[in-house]
């Protein structure tokens, strides 16, 4: 948390932010605003989730924002409220969180952007700094402009000094883009301790406010143009993608040619250069980042004529990852027709109950499609998933814990990296088994250890090493 960090000196007669959407990056931000000092309301326009909100939950797993939530209902430096209208009126400052979900052609749905737009040009009630925290395409920024001016109710932005007598109130705005780098899992973390903050503003008096705003952090911070930022957030994201889909793709000639992807990860990673992150080869990525900016990536390249032909292989190459996988389990298992399978992980990463986009969806539709019977558990995702692939008595249980999914099981899958299944206790997994099969689709456990405690197992990038050692060799002296 950032009890250690000094409070947020606030010096404007309207010391109030608002944000607009309370979901994954809206409560977190608005929270962490909060804890920094401000006057925060959280507004969205969803009065049952409001409800909850108010109550203590905040709706979604997230480690700490439990904690951070209670903290500043407590303090009343947080009110949710479902009246986005008063919320506006409310603030001089005004983040837009809310989604920006994919259409069928892979464009960014921005009319939940747009919606906040018009709400703002009709409640300009004085100067407002309007900032976009949505991941949102290059000049939407420009778009949100326009849209606030074309529906403010008849005033005008007037002319320098000030508007005629009699004439309208001149319009005082700002648009910034501010785009948030909060990882699930680790949102509210990132938001007291980011690599860098990202500011895109347009006029000194929005650049002053947003590092006014974020000098207590402590961390550096980006200054640049609104569309310049806007696309800072998606080639981030385009350019991590592209890093896990380049060590799935060499992973899957590491088995061809008898190589240790983990070998070679820990090689190439130690380059300062390259990094280890996001270097672990896997059933690949998911969640509602990363697949949904790459594509919205991709689209804004062809919608002004460049060839992102990189970024589109990196996306087939994501999508191949499930049925890759699934040929593992049928080269291991031979048929999965009446074969009992349990599934560990459901989230699309640890440290979240998140299942959009997940890879575990999709590889629970293509067993349950080959008839097998499966046992699912996952510590945080199962009633999301639940929503999805309801529960069954003669085709899908979900268990209590790892061990109850094992139970009587023929084969046991990997799909999330939760640090709860690296603590197993193989021997008690290997007892309750039916047959002792571990598919391990995130390279999770080491092999010689899982092959020690009884396991066939079958990994991603290294089920054909040789075992070459992967530390450093020192030669013994001679005599």
């Amino acid at each position: 948390m950032s009890d250690h960090l000094i409070p947020q000196e606030i010096n404007s007669a309207n010391s109030t932010i608002t944000v607009l959407g309370l979901g994954h990056i809206g409560l977190p931000t608005a929270l962490g605003l909060a804890d920094l000092g401000w006057k925060v309301i959280g507004a969205d326009d969803d009065a049952k989730k409001v409800g909850l909100i108010r109550s203590g939950d905040p709706i979604f797993f997230e480690p700490g924002l439990s904690e951070l939530l209670t903290k500043h209902l407590q303090s009343g430096k947080f009110q949710p409220v479902d009246d986005v209208e008063a919320a506006v009126r409310a603030a001089s400052i005004i983040f837009i969180c809310v989604g920006t979900p994919q259409k069928a052609s892979g464009q960014a749905d921005l009319a939940q952007v747009e919606a906040v737009a018009r709400v703002v040009a009709r409640n300009l009630n004085g100067y407002k700094l309007i900032v976009e925290k949505s991941t949102v395409p290059a000049i939407t920024a420009q778009w949100l402009k326009r849209t606030i001016v074309r529906y403010n109710a008849g005033k005008s932005l007037g002319a320098p000094g000030g508007s005629a007598p009699g004439s309208p109130a001149p319009l005082e705005f700002d648009i910034a883009s501010n785009p948030e780098f909060l990882r699930e899992g680790r949102a509210v973390e990132d938001f007291f301790h980011p690599d860098r903050i990202v500011c895109g503003v347009d006029s000194e008096r929005a650049r002053k406010i947003l590092t006014d705003l974020y000098t207590p952090l402590g961390r550096p911070i980006v200054i640049t143009d609104t569309s310049t930022a806007e696309l800072i957030k998606h080639a981030a994201n385009a350019f991590l993608s592209t890093k896990i889909s380049f060590i799935n793709m060499v992973s899957d000639l590491c088995e061809k040619v008898g190589a240790d992807v983990t070998a070679v990860t820990r090689g190439i990673g130690l380059d300062s250069r390259i990094g280890p992150q996001f270097l672990d080869a896997g059933v690949g990525y998911g969640g509602y980042c990363f697949p949904k900016d790459l594509r919205a990536f991709i689209h804004l390249a062809e919608e002004h004529g460049v060839n992102f032909s990189l970024l589109q292989e990196v996306e087939a190459i994501n999508q191949r990852r499930v049925d890759i996988f699934i040929r593992k389990v049928h080269e291991t298992l031979w048929t999965l027709r009446g074969k009992t399978l349990g599934i560990l992980g459901l989230a699309f990463k640890a440290g979240t109950d998140d299942i959009r986009e997940a890879v575990s969806l999709k590889i629970i539709q293509a067993l349950l499609d080959e008839g097998s019977i499966l046992r699912l558990y996952d510590p945080q995702a199962m009633p999301n998933t639940q929503a999805v692939f309801p529960p069954s008595t003669d085709r899908l249980t979900y268990c209590s814990s790892a061990y109850e999914a094992a139970q009587g099981a023929q084969g046991l899958l990997l799909v999330t990296e939760w640090d709860e299944f690296r603590q197993l206790d193989l021997t008690r997994v290997r007892e309750v088994m039916e047959v002792p099969i571990l598919v391990d689709g995130r390279n999770l456990f080491d092999p010689a250890t899982v092959r020690k405690a009884g396991f066939e197992y079958v990994s991603m990038g290294r089920d054909k090493a040789r075992g070459v050692a992967t530390k450093a060799h020192t030669p013994k002296p001679t005599a």
